[in-house]
């Protein structure tokens, strides 16, 4: 299928990519996207557009390729980033800092809309140097929650000069990720292996509850919560497995999955078709992890890259109420695992899953797009 997917080389390390939300009603594909990069002098913001690719010649063969719509320059690497509607985007900096960026689809332009100077910072917010990086971000409109080095929660408010909440020690160690579970509730993920729920109603700064991976504290990069069935997160660390979890039973994950053969950087269920997830590495490779129920009936194949394809099981009974991601009865169904870019040796940094599209962001300096996920 790598004739479905169209390149552009950009001169850059891609950090993070993010598909702009369409609007309520839209049902065409989404067709804009946001890349932030790192590692570079002139780190960059850019909106892309996807509109013309797909027209394929008459050969079969796959024509265009995304088109820069505007950038900006960003202080900083770019750590992490979310649209919090379809004209604000906020970002993560290396440098502590947060900032909205505000599209300007008239003239195709973007600008700081608001800045938050080290929102994160090790020793001093007023020093110049003791910024400490904003490693990830999560908007519920018009709420905006940061974690860091630093060990600290931010609640932002889109419209507020001061933050809201700040639960300055946090953590003790590095928080990586964090995700909304209810518009009360945050998830954490940490460098020591362990997720940690924030209620945003108390006012005591200890989180409501602790999980962890058993004994090895394997640092915890990404985490991503299903998008209907709120008590089941995925996360990935450092080990590269892919681990999910069941928040209303036990400290501990019910899965644990071998996936990647280092570092995952990123995990996320497809929003609106979640027994599909998807995973990128720093091995180079992306993963289609496909829980549906159907799979029996594909045919089995080989993994482009020298393993073959694993199935795991899963149990059909009535999805709606166990999920394809919870269950473990061996002899029902099984799942799936695609290596979306067999060949890529460089860190795949970032993905993201909207509709029938997907778009990635590598080290190798290119964004690619693929717009038939499920043909």
């Amino acid at each position: 299928a790598m004739e479905d997917v169209s390149a552009k080389f950009v001169s850059q390390k891609i950090s993070r990519t993010r598909w702009r939300p369409p609007p309520a009603a839209a049902l065409q594909p989404p067709s804009v996207f946001a890349t932030g990069s790192w590692d570079n002098e002139d780190n960059r913001i850019s909106l892309w557009s996807a509109d013309d690719l797909g027209n394929v010649g008459l050969n079969g063969e796959y024509h265009g390729e995304p088109h820069l719509l505007c950038d900006i320059q960003h202080n900083g690497d770019v750590m992490d980033m979310q649209f919090l509607d379809q004209e604000r985007i906020v970002v993560a900096s290396s440098t502590g800092t947060v900032t909205i960026f505000r599209h300007h689809q008239n003239n195709q332009t973007l600008s700081a809309n608001h800045r938050w100077e080290r929102a994160h910072y090790h020793v001093d917010q007023d020093t110049s140097c003791g910024g400490a990086a904003c490693t990830g971000v999560v908007c519920n409109n018009p709420e905006i929650v940061t974690v860091g080095e630093d060990g600290r929660i931010n609640l932002f408010r889109a419209d507020q000069k001061d933050a809201v909440r700040t639960i300055d020690n946090a953590d003790s160690s590095t928080l990586h990720a964090v995700t909304f579970l209810r518009t009360t509730e945050i998830l954490t993920v940490n460098s020591i292996g362990q997720l940690k729920i924030w209620d945003l109603r108390q006012q005591r700064n200890e989180p409501s509850q602790i999980f962890s991976l058993a004994s090895d504290r394997v640092p915890l990069h990404c985490v991503d919560r299903h998008p209907n069935q709120q008590h089941i997160v995925a996360t990935g660390g450092q080990d590269g497995m892919l681990s999910i979890w069941d928040i209303r039973q036990g400290t501990m994950p019910v899965s644990l999955l071998n996936a990647h053969e280092a570092e995952m950087w990123e995990v996320h269920f497809h929003p609106s078709n979640p027994d599909h997830l998807f995973t990128c590495s720093e091995d180079g490779s992306l993963w289609h992890w496909d829980a549906s129920t159907n799979v029996s009936e594909k045919p089995s194949f080989l993994h482009q890259g020298g393993r073959s394809t694993t199935y795991l099981s899963h149990n059909a009974i009535n999805q709606s109420v166990v999920s394809a991601w919870l269950s473990n009865d061996p002899t029902k169904d099984r799942m799936e695992i695609t290596n979306l870019i067999p060949n890529q040796t460089l860190s795949v940094n970032s993905l993201d899953v909207l509709g029938p599209c997907l778009v990635y962001g590598t080290d190798a300096e290119a964004i690619y797009v693929n717009r038939q996920l499920f043909a």
